[in-house]
């Protein structure tokens, strides 16, 4: 299986966002969603290392695509924190 990119993993986390602003979703079909993600994301593993992946997630949070609570659970469920 190939890794999944930064990329793919910053475009998955913008359409969430985006579906959550125009209402498409809920916060509990949200977090099933990530959910899948993130297990993706352990089962295909991401390519890329861990600073990369903290800096990638702080611009995210910056830019107020996800929340520090989002952040805080990718890291540790990625076990770069």
């Amino acid at each position: 299986m190939t890794p999944v990119t930064l990329a793919r993993f910053v475009q998955e986390l913008e359409m969430l966002k985006k579906e959550m602003d125009i209402g498409a979703l809920r916060h509990g079909e949200y977090d099933q969603r990530l959910a899948r993600i993130i297990g993706e994301l352990r089962d295909r593993k991401l390519d890329a290392d861990r600073n990369e992946i903290r800096d990638t997630l702080d611009k995210l949070l910056k830019a107020g695509t996800i929340t520090p609570g989002v952040k805080d659970h990718v890291l540790k469920r990625l076990g770069v924190e």
